[in-house]
């Protein structure tokens, strides 16, 4: 559905994208993930035909963003960081001038109108005029603006900036709900959005590429070995020679706390059993032992502080 190539855009000497290339099938919500100033953006512009590509290319439900920019903007719906209203419109009247653009036939046009409203949560909202609503409402707004002519392909910059933790949540779910029968690009450097949402990142840093797959995938990539955090009782300095002396482990470090223990292991050494048994016949007394996973935060600073070092 979204087919990205050697993608790349420069403004005189400063490279803002750099051989970008990822691909999204239909119904997948993508999170495209990078801090500030990543070249989220910029990327964003290109697939929506706003900016050109300096170079590279890059297919939307089929069709050349350069070659075919027309049918590529009828098969996309954008929201970008900042909605796009008309404060002084109602709603109702707002969208459907929106959709009038877009295309809609007007035999179609009210039934649009209906199911737009329903899916992002503002049908009530339809005779209120838009700078009377809350930021939050104006988001959903905007976000029905993208969706009302029915696209394959929804482009969401930034949704939930500036918006509070419950608003938050309810643009999230919304998203959330227009999985499967939209392909959807959401980009955000917030981490929870893209847990909570997203089924494949694509992580991006100085303009490039640092990562891409599922949270799982990625995960396996970056992990170094199993990590196990132990609590175990007894003399520090005892029980870090008796783990590294365990056959299999790489390496101990301690946690903040009396007591706490990581311990890492070869990749697919299980050390469970061996290190039970050793904590026992010491007669020290284990407290915990679990296995400690990765998480979205640790992959993202993982590979967006291997880009900057490289």
């Amino acid at each position: 559905m979204i087919e990205v190539s050697h993608l790349s855009k420069q403004y005189g000497d400063v490279v803002a994208v750099e051989d970008v290339s990822f691909r999204a099938e239909k119904g997948v919500i993508l999170g495209f993930l990078g801090p500030n100033g990543a070249g989220k953006t910029t990327t964003m512009r290109m697939l929506t035909c706003y900016l050109p590509p300096s170079s590279g290319e890059a297919k939307v439900a089929g069709f050349d963003i350069l070659e075919e920019s027309m049918e590529v903007r009828k098969r996309i719906g954008y929201l970008p960081e900042q909605p796009p209203v008309y404060h002084d419109m109602t709603v109702g009247a707002y969208l459907r001038f929106v959709a009038k653009i877009k295309g809609v036939p007007g035999p179609q046009l009210n039934g649009r109108l209906d199911d737009t409203m329903e899916k992002t949560g503002i049908a009530h909202h339809r005779d209120t005029v838009i700078g009377h609503l809350s930021k939050g409402y104006r988001q959903r707004v905007g976000l029905a603006q993208a969706l009302v002519h029915e696209p394959d392909v929804l482009i969401l910059d930034e949704p939930t900036v500036g918006l509070d933790p419950k608003q938050i949540i309810e643009i999230r779910e919304v998203i959330k709900g227009l999985g499967g029968d939209h392909t959807v690009i959401l980009s955000t450097h917030i981490l929870p959005e893209v847990s909570m949402t997203c089924g494949q990142l694509v992580i991006i840093n100085n303009g490039r590429i640092a990562g891409e797959g599922t949270p799982e995938s990625l995960m396996a990539q970056l992990k170094e070995g199993e990590v196990l955090r132990a609590h175990i009782d007894g003399p520090t300095d005892e029980i870090r020679a008796m783990l590294q002396g365990l056959e299999g482990v790489l390496d101990v470090s301690s946690e903040p706390g009396e007591g706490i223990y990581l311990v890492t292991s070869a990749p697919g050494q299980d050390v469970r059993d061996a290190l039970t048994k050793q904590v026992v016949d010491g007669g020290y007394s284990l407290r915990e032992l679990r296995p400690l996973d990765m998480t979205l935060e640790d992959i993202f600073l993982s590979l967006t502080s291997e880009e900057v070092a490289a």
